[in-house]
């Protein structure tokens, strides 16, 4: 686990406000937005572009190459064309000193993971979670796009994941880009191999399969 390292003082960055540092490495943007300080990549997940150069606009900001918008508080992608997260730092204020500590993508999961280590379904289906359909801009597993999460060994203690996966229909344009995000984001967990997506259509996918959350995005009631 990394440490906090001191990045600024408060006052060095106003209120709205941003600036790029680099912690452990890593470059960073911090942002001070409503009182608070939060900690993102500095980077769009959609092709690299410096967020500390982009709009800040609320609990948002934006990618100043193509506009994509993050939200500060959880890394979460609110537009296209960005589709996946950035990552996520802890920052602490002691005085007027802030701090950063960058959070390594296996501390992110290692929380959901059983007190034996063993990998669980309800592990791999929370980490789909992080790939957003860039049309509806609902996760795929609120979507109801997930059918089957299986394992089978491999080697050492490791695991492959076998995921069974739809779309909302044959020809749905986005496609590639989730089974694509699907492989990576499960192929992030510790103990995880190899991550298999298989697309079936049988049976067909139907709004009925959405969660009450993904109705409440869209509006649907």
């Amino acid at each position: 686990m990394s440490e906090f390292h001191r990045v600024c003082s408060i006052s060095e960055i106003p209120d709205p406000g941003k600036a790029s540092f680099e912690v452990d490495e890593r470059i960073v943007v911090l942002i001070h937005s409503g009182g608070q300080f939060t900690c993102l990549d500095d980077v769009c997940t959609h092709d690299g572009g410096p967020l500390a150069d982009g709009e800040l606009d609320g609990t948002s900001i934006a990618c100043p190459r193509h506009g994509a918008k993050f939200d500060i508080r959880d890394g979460s992608a609110l537009t296209m064309p960005a589709t996946m997260p950035t990552a996520v730092h802890e920052v602490k204020v002691d005085g007027d000193d802030v701090s950063v500590r960058i959070v390594d993508e296996s501390e992110t999961v290692i929380e959901s993971e059983t007190s034996t280590g063993e990998i669980k379904e309800d592990l791999v289906r929370e980490t789909l979670k992080k790939v957003i359909d860039p049309e509806l801009f609902v996760n795929i597993v609120d979507l109801g796009l997930i059918y089957v999460v299986a394992f089978e060994p491999s080697d050492g203690d490791k695991v492959n994941v076998k995921i069974d996966m739809t779309m909302t229909s044959p020809a749905c344009p986005a496609g590639p880009q989730l089974i694509a995000g699907a492989k990576n984001v499960v192929g992030q967990i510790p103990g995880v191999d190899d991550v298999e997506v298989r697309i079936v259509m049988d049976p067909p996918w139907t709004p009925d399969r959405m969660t009450e959350d993904a109705r409440d995005q869209l509006g649907i009631f």
